[in-house]
């Protein structure tokens, strides 16, 4: 093999490999309704602004509450858990009265 076929292909295994790569996991949905920094229903303005933080979705009602967000985005996503962990209790129950019929 030639000089310049290995590097040719050396350079399609390396391209192949960094596609791969590039793959990450979809963040955790947020299961909110409301937006964590105003307060207001999702969709009443609009279509919500979606960001990623630290692998988790957060839906905001608007693109100027990203500010108040990332002043103290622990706060948020505080909230943002206890809806997560409030919403999986109710599918638990919802689900363990299914399966007593």
């Amino acid at each position: 093999m030639t000089g310049a076929a290995l590097l040719a292909l050396a350079t399609i295994t390396a391209t192949a490999a960094d596609k791969t790569d590039d793959k990450k996991p979809a963040p955790i949905p947020d299961k909110m309704t409301t937006c964590p920094v105003s307060g207001d229903k999702l969709g009443e303005m609009g279509k919500p602004y979606i960001l990623e933080y630290k692998g988790r979705e957060v839906k905001l009602c608007c693109p100027d509450c990203k500010k108040d967000f990332e002043k103290d985005p622990a706060k948020y996503m505080k909230k943002i858990e206890a809806a997560d962990k409030a919403s999986n209790k109710a599918s638990d129950k919802a689900t363990n009265k299914d399966s007593k019929k």
